[in-house]
């Protein structure tokens, strides 16, 4: 788990939960059935109102993917880069078939067969191009998903709030604990509509974002290197272009540990 995931989403339940207990709060007074089955549910069966069995299935992996994504060490990436740009220099481009098991990821693999495989450069960046394109549309549909459920939840908090009220006008005049229990209902169900959008969904949809947004940006170092391979620049040169991808903190620490290369 991404350590910043992991510890947010802790502090978030431990600042809300634990303010309500600091305040003589019972924890199992807000855990209470009808209020999270109208919210949950309610949510859940709106998104899936709003799109695919499919998509819908994919909510349970796409919570892990959020919470532990998988990691690739960039700087790794563009040693390896510039190990293979000094390989091919002699050795030739179909010298990488020989060492493909090595590569460190698997886009790199597939620029690597191309390579081999003898596509032009213009081909490979048009090819890579639409690769990205197709996957910025998964992507956005996987986000947008969970941007709903995180804008469906405070209504359907609403809605359970409203429904709490016309139960507790109904008892009116009944046992006190059955219309304390109905304004209870009422108002837990915002309490978790609003928790469950601003903890869980929402702040997923964004992690969801950022992590698409990162691997983006590594697939196009990849193919920035790949493209600098094929053309036969030196070690060098392909070092620099793939280190301009990192901010500059890590350029300047990079060459630093680097300086005598």
């Amino acid at each position: 788990m991404r350590f910043s995931s992991g510890i947010a989403l802790l502090i978030g339940f431990i600042a809300i939960f634990g303010a309500f207990v600091w305040e003589s709060g019972s924890l199992e007074s807000i855990f209470l059935g009808p209020a999270l089955l109208i919210v949950v549910g309610g949510t859940l069966a709106a998104g899936l109102a709003g799109t695919s069995v499919e998509v819908m299935a994919r909510l349970p992996k796409l919570i892990w993917i959020a919470l532990y994504p998988k990691t690739y060490n960039k700087i790794e990436i563009i040693e390896q880069m510039v190990e293979f740009s000094v390989f091919t220099r002699k050795e030739g481009i179909l010298a990488l078939e020989r060492r493909l098991d090595e590569v460190k990821h698997p886009y790199m693999r597939r620029l690597f067969l191309l390579l081999i495989d003898g596509t032009d450069p213009q081909t490979l960046q048009k090819m890579a191009e639409t690769e990205v394109s197709f996957m910025t549309e998964r992507h956005n549909i996987n986000i947008m998903l969970f941007q709903k459920l995180g804008g469906y939840s405070p209504t359907m908090g609403i809605i359970g709030t409203v429904m709490g009220l016309i139960a507790t006008l109904a008892a009116a005049g009944s046992d006190p604990t059955v219309l304390i229990q109905h304004i209870a209902t009422a108002f837990i169900a915002t309490m978790w509509g609003i928790i469950l959008a601003n903890l869980l969904w929402l702040p997923i949809g964004d992690k969801l974002r950022v992590l698409h947004l990162e691997e983006v940006e590594l697939m196009q170092m990849i193919l920035e290197g790949t493209l600098a391979i094929q053309l036969g620049e030196i070690p060098s040169v392909v070092r620099s272009k793939l280190l301009a991808s990192l901010p500059i903190s890590e350029q300047e620490k990079y060459l630093e540990e680097h300086s005598g290369f």
